[in-house]
């Protein structure tokens, strides 16, 4: 672990030396892309800019053209001729357009294309967009580029990415806080309902197209999560006539994937079908020291978990776009997913009077755990653009259903050091666990420019939401028939439903562009035990505003402060009070009496675009009350009760560096440092729980193109050793190799990757609290080697030309 650590220390620290080179844009170009018998905008056309022919035909700048067509590109002074690309389209090309004193700022105003539907079976698009795009709000991440995310999940997606960590179990957090809303395509999505983020496992890398981070959000976005937003936009092509792209994975331990994304568009009508199944066998193993003092005497357990996971995962989502001009569009699109999965785990545990001490008995444990899980999805948009750039009205309908079922069966048995059984010790358990989530959203968004500068914007969102938890856990009687357990069958009903409003006015003033915000938020929430007649009902209404200040330096050079308040409020998992029963000494479960914890965030960040890079930096401060985190409880016996608390609050504070840096055309590098301080206050539930805690983790992803189509890719991961109320989460770094070839002329890719070389991504944690100390060492998985091969038809290799789905 040591020489790791080290060996990332190392890598971080050359990824910080160069020295980065000025900008000299000294003017800009202007425009807007469309179609040419529609009119409709292109976006991600491609904008290159050469000198002229005299000159040798010199790349000078370039770039791609947003969503509604339109693009901005910084040039130095001088003339140059500019190639408009689009696929499918006939290539245009505007010569000698001067950049000089009196013309700065050229406006080329509205550039055609004509389809090329001759040229188009042959086209094949090799160019690539950047791993990363920075805003000073928003990064924007091109997922596709990370050769390691080849036959993998969602969840080790965010893995691999700037400011996010994820910890072994699966669970997501922002800047060191858990506290982190997650969207996909813009919207709630049932994976992240019951699991919370462990359940983005479930959804195929080949679906992504890109993530975004934002990590203080503006009144436009939910108050919920305190750290922020992770927003993962799904494929979705836009190309003039049929594209797609197919891939196969291979694995060990057992890893068998297939996928295809299927686009096809034709005048007013886009068609999109995303298609993935997935096998996957995931070993887990584990250990549990605990030491329990009682007045006089001590009881100490060592417990070691293995198991299995087999699963299968199903997911198709498929919609269209119908243009009824190019000021009106309607998307309707349908998510379908389902996991099927059979969860076998065998637990021992010894037990001894004192630690090295004589073997006073051993139990076994085993759980046998079939999981289904279907979800499915429906979303209905409407926008419609005005005469005005930047008018806009956007309409959007989303319904969720989400369903579980768990049947589960325990047996256990106690022996003696010499291996007989203990009479009377044998039980034989079943679970039955069935949870319905059902979810509608409406949402209505209106944006309209104030002046030369200004913008106003507003908007409504409501959301339903009815969940249902139906439990019971059983016993077999000596008699053979079954009685349930006290306080373990019910049903348990969580009715939630939020309404929101913001207003959000902005302007600019020659270098310096202010926006303020306020959203409103009234929340009403009632959890039921239907059994016990317990009833609990809750309801409360918060304003949340929100500032964002920034000034220019330069084209290429910018300063952001900004302010926001978020709340994260106890959902299902939080209130529920069902005990978790595979382990029959550890038990979890939530706090019906829960409330929710409030967070103002404040941020100072600054970007630089460079010639062969960029950095993007940022201090933050966030002062929380009332913080959630969950408390660990252990009895006379030995077994451990852990559920959600109420803390008096936590103010943290931290510094962030993110680059990423050409050195050479053949070698890229990018690097993410997050250092943090927390003071975490939990004196109300005892008075030794408090924390003074600092910690940091860093990124390095280094990438090496040679000739012949062929990359490698080098990525080092360490999180340091970091306190909680309870105690301490250790240290942990690990690494990742990734290669790929360039084959069949260029439409497919094989993809070549070593997932945790060195096995050493452990969850690794001591906790200590009243009569009891624990210490724990979980390996949920172990080291994945993946080959995958990637085939495209009429798809650049990133498919770099999908549309972004921004997150309303």
């Amino acid at each position: 672990m040591k020489n790791i650590s080290l060996l990332c220390l190392l890598l971080t620290f050359l990824a910080i030396q160069p020295t980065f080179s000025q900008s000299s844009n000294f003017g800009e170009i202007q425009g807007r892309v469309i179609d040419e018998d529609g009119g409709n905008p292109l976006g991600f056309a491609t904008i290159s800019v050469f000198t002229l022919e005299t000159e040798g035909k010199k790349l000078i700048n370039g770039g791609i053209t947003t969503e509604d067509g339109s693009f901005s590109i910084g040039l130095p002074q001088g003339e140059f001729n500019v190639l408009v690309e689009f696929m499918g389209y006939k290539a245009t090309e505007i010569n000698s357009i001067n950049i000089n004193r009196e013309n700065r700022k050229l406006v080329l105003g509205e550039i055609s294309l004509s389809a090329d539907t001759e040229s188009l079976d042959e086209v094949v698009v090799q160019g690539e967009k950047t791993l990363m795009e920075l805003s000073l709000d928003k990064r924007i991440f091109n997922v596709g580029k990370d050769l390691s995310n080849a036959g993998r999940t969602a969840n080790d997606i965010l893995m691999n990415l700037p400011s996010i960590s994820v910890d072994p179990e699966g669970g997501v957090s922002l800047r060191g806080s858990s506290n982190v809303r997650i969207l996909i395509d813009g919207k709630p999505s049932g994976l992240v309902s019951f699991k919370g983020s462990s359940g983005l496992q479930q959804l195929p890398a080949s679906m992504i197209e890109t993530v975004e981070v934002i990590t203080n959000p503006s009144a436009r976005y939910e108050a919920e999560g305190m750290a922020g937003v992770i927003n993962i936009i799904l494929k979705k092509e836009n190309t003039q006539g049929f594209n797609a792209s197919f891939e196969g994975t291979v694995g060990n331990p057992e890893n068998f994937g297939l996928a295809a994304n299927l686009n096809y568009r034709h005048k007013k009508i886009n068609w999109f079908i995303n298609y993935g199944v997935a096998y996957r066998k995931t070993p887990r193993e584990g250990t549990i020291d605990q030491e329990v003092s009682n007045d006089d005497t001590t009881f100490y357990s060592h417990q070691t978990t293995t198991g299995t996971v087999n699963g299968i995962n199903n997911n198709i989502r498929a919609g269209l776009d119908y243009f009824f001009n190019e000021n009106s569009i309607l998307t309707g699109s349908y998510l379908w997913r389902r996991s099927d999965s059979r969860r076998l785990t065998n637990i021992r545990y010894n037990d001894y009077e004192m630690e090295g001490g004589p073997l006073q008995s051993y139990t076994l444990r085993t759980q046998d755990e079939d999981e289904k899980e279907p979800n499915s999805e429906f979303n209905l948009t409407y926008k419609r653009s005005f005469e005005q750039s930047g008018h806009e009205l956007t309409g959007a309908i989303t319904y969720l259903d989400y369903w579980e079922n768990s049947d589960q069966v325990y047996t256990q048995d106690g022996y003696t050091p010499s291996g007989s059984p203990i009479a009377g010790a044998s039980i034989y358990q079943t679970s039955v666990n069935d949870e319905f989530d059902r979810q509608w959203l409406f949402q209505l968004d209106y944006s309209k420019p104030i002046g030369k500068e200004g913008n106003f914007e507003t908007g409504f969102r409501s959301s339903f939401r009815n969940m249902e938890n139906d439990f019971i856990v059983s016993q077999r009687l000596e008699s053979g028939d079954f009685e349930a357990l006290p306080g373990l069958d019910d049903i348990f009903l969580y009715d939630e439903n939020i309404h929101a409003a913001y207003a959000i006015m902005g302007n600019k003033h020659e270098k310096f562009s202010y926006q303020g915000g306020l959203r409103a938020e009234y929340t009403d929430v009632t959890t039921t035990l239907v059994n016990s007649n317990e009833i609990n009902p809750r309801d409360y209404a918060n304003l949340f505003p929100s500032a964002h200040f920034t000034y220019n330096l330069s084209q290429d050079d910018a300063f952001q402060m900004s302010y926001s308040r978020r709340i994260r409020r106890p959902v299902y998992n939080d209130l529920s009070p069902f005990m978790t029963f595979s382990d029959a000494r550890n038990f979890f479960s939530g706090n019906p009496d829960l409330n929710p914890e409030y967070t103002d965030a404040f941020e100072l960040g600054h970007i630089k675009y460079m010639d062969k890079g960029s950095i993007f930096s940022t201090i933050y401060y966030r002062d929380t009350k009332d913080k959630i985190e969950r408390i660990r409880s252990v009895d006379a016996e030995g077994n451990s009760t852990t559920i959600p608390e109420n803390l008096l609050g936590e103010q943290s504070m931290g510094f962030e560096f993110t680059t990423d840096y050409v050195p050479i055309d053949w070698w890229k590098l990018d690097a993410n440092f997050n250092f943090f301080y927390a003071k975490v206050d939990g004196s109300n539930v005892l008075d030794t729980y408090t924390a003074d805690t600092y910690s940091w983790f860093t990124r390095l992803t280094s990438r090496f193109t040679f000739a012949n189509g062929l990359d490698l890719q080098v990525r080092g991961n360490y999180e340091g050793r970091r306190k909680v109320a309870q105690g301490v989460q250790k240290a942990m770094a690990f690494m990742d190799i990734s290669a790929s070839k360039d084959i069949m002329k260029g439409r497919g890719t094989l993809i070549l990757n070593v997932l945790d070389v060195f096995n050493s991504r452990r969850n690794r944690y001591l906790f200590e609290g009243p009569g009891f100390k624990t210490v724990g060492d979980i390996f949920p998985r172990k080291r994945q080697i993946n080959l995958t091969l990637n085939y495209r038809i009429k798809q650049s290799k990133d498919q770099s030309k999908s549309k972004l789905m921004g997150a309303e």
